[in-house]
């Protein structure tokens, strides 16, 4: 069996779904957001990053599905007392190999444990058909209405993106929306209003929206990694409130942060 390259196993994450989560890295993307602020997880191998002290570290490791599940049981007691569980993130979860995804999910599910996918939307179909039966929740990034927009910042359309996300909601999954939000890019009036059409004209329900304001935190892993940035400008924070407001006057549980 194929195994996916693992980069980080974060514990007592309050940022990745309700509750306390452990959330798995996995490692590689099939796009590249150019405000990504984990550039170590685009590729799908292991690779060489320097640390702080500017010694260079091997990132990524594989895990047997056991020794995975093993290390994610020894924190359940956290999930079940705070309703929280276990993330698959990325990079992007469902473009590993998905036999490993969904039988680690199996294995999950059938301790318990509540299952929360963080992804792109930017893989098969089947994919998301084959995790449904184990997965929660789906924590789903949405970064343009326009496929242009999409992929002049992350180099690939959003067809993928838009059918899934009309697909889960079609299988009643619980979905939260996740929009990070740049200034000059999508946190203009027009941009949001055209993320309240689309879900409306496309009959798409969503559990709440979640506002990610842009942050600059990645830019250091980009310099350890040898490579080039490309840095945003961040709503105010009046501007975001401005945005919070207008998905609740439409009648969406919105929150400003994961």
């Amino acid at each position: 069996m194929k195994k996916p390259v693992i980069f980080n196993i974060q514990k007592f994450s309050v940022h990745d779904g309700p509750g306390i989560r452990s959330t798995v890295f996995f490692k590689g993307c099939p796009i590249r957001c150019k405000w990504c602020h984990n550039p170590e997880s685009q590729n799908y191998h292991a690779e060489l990053m320097k640390n702080k002290d500017g010694v260079e570290e091997t990132i990524g490791k594989e895990y047997p599905i056991k020794e995975l599940v093993n290390e994610l049981l020894k924190d359940q007691l956290f999930y079940d007392q705070s309703g929280g569980g276990v993330t698959f993130s990325g990079g992007e979860v469902m473009t590993q190999p998905q036999h490993y995804v969904v039988e680690t999910a199996r294995r999950l599910h059938g301790r318990g444990i509540n299952l929360a996918i963080d992804t792109c939307g930017v893989a098969p179909e089947e994919n998301f058909a084959k995790i449904l039966p184990f997965a929660d929740l789906f924590l789903y990034d949405l970064k343009f209405t326009s496929s242009q927009l999409h992929e002049k910042y992350t180099g690939i359309g959003n067809e993928l993106v838009l059918s899934n996300l009309k697909y889960l909601s079609e299988k009643n999954a619980n979905i939260q929306l996740r929009l990070i939000m740049l200034e000059g890019l999508n946190a203009d009036d027009q941009s949001i209003q055209d993320v309240v059409d689309w879900l409306r004209e496309n009959n798409v329900n969503v559990v709440g929206i979640s506002l990610l304001p842009y942050h600059k935190l990645g830019k250091d892993k980009y310099e350890r990694l040898n490579r080039k940035v490309e840095l945003f400008e961040t709503p105010t924070d009046e501007r975001m409130a401005e945005i919070k407001r207008y998905f609740e006057n439409k009648g969406y549980l919105t929150t400003i942060g994961a």
